[in-house]
């Protein structure tokens, strides 16, 4: 695993390469003093991340964002500049330190550890409303993200709980489904990684437009399925073979996704100019 230290060199040269904007307010900041995934002191690196945020005090709602496994790279840089540029605070966590897990397993629990560090920061921000971050995930983050939110699981034995949670192709065979707030998941047909039909299992249910509502006692569950859509659909890269399975950027899929969040994450967390209960008390 590549030291924490690599991070700050490795977030240049994405910026510096990658046709993004950044201003002043964006920052690499340390989350925690030790990653999730690291069990002792004596090997300890620090959880750094990468924020990016609008301009003025705020307080803003904010975004949690957690990687695949392949560690932080450019498509979580554009990511939280996305978020910003919709008036959100986001949070790109570094969780594997520059480390590739892909042709291992596990990183789930270390991304889920280090999404409640990254929710304890943000909620002491002067510019955060703490109480309105979500978590949103990729792939392994995407299987994290469900977790945290999932009730009776490791969210149940934390003090601050996330507002609304969203999935990108997420591995949902681990997973019942009875999440303790609003939860986008998103994933294609085509998909052999992480495959659509352990989610639309999860979500109780199919539907022939590729939407599926989990409504009841549970807050509301949506899963959209893209027809013909692979692992990393949103990922603009050539298309690939990556440890056996199939990567295609699919640019209609992308788009709708996209514009889904958009509109989950205004109707869940709202933005600046909303009043209630966003500021400190």
């Amino acid at each position: 695993m590549r030291p924490a230290r690599v991070l700050p060199a490795l977030l240049l040269s994405i910026l510096v390469a990658a046709p993004v904007r950044v201003s002043k307010a964006d920052e690499l900041a340390q989350i925690a003093t030790q990653r999730g995934d690291l069990p002792g002191p004596e090997s300890a690196e620090p959880l750094l991340a990468y924020i990016a945020r609008p301009k003025g005090p705020g307080p803003f709602p904010a975004v949690v964002v957690l990687h695949g496994c392949s560690g932080f790279g450019e498509h979580e840089i554009r990511v939280a500049l996305t978020l910003k540029t919709w008036g959100y605070v986001a949070l790109a966590l570094d969780s594997l330190g520059g480390a590739n897990t892909c042709g291992e397993r596990g990183g789930k629990q270390a991304e889920l550890v280090d999404a409640y560090a990254a929710l304890a920061y943000l909620s002491v921000q002067s510019f955060v409303a703490w109480d309105r971050i979500a978590v949103m995930g990729y792939s392994m983050g995407g299987a994290a993200t469900l977790y945290a939110v999932e009730r009776g699981a490791f969210e149940r034995d934390q003090f601050l709980h996330f507002r609304a949670a969203v999935a990108y192709y997420p591995a949902c065979d681990t997973s019942q489904g009875g999440m303790t707030v609003p939860t986008l998941v998103l994933t294609g047909t085509r998909d052999d990684w992480t495959p659509a039909s352990a989610c639309q299992q999860m979500a109780a249910g199919e539907s022939d437009i590729g939407i599926t509502r989990r409504t009841g006692k549970d807050p509301l569950v949506i899963l959209v399925t893209y027809p013909g859509a692979t692992h990393a659909f949103d990922v603009r890269r050539p298309t690939r073979h990556y440890h056996g399975h199939l990567l295609e950027y699919n640019d209609g899929a992308a788009k709708d996704a996209e514009a889904r969040v958009r509109n989950f994450l205004q109707t869940t967390l709202g933005d600046a100019r909303d009043e209630g209960p966003g500021s400190k008390p």
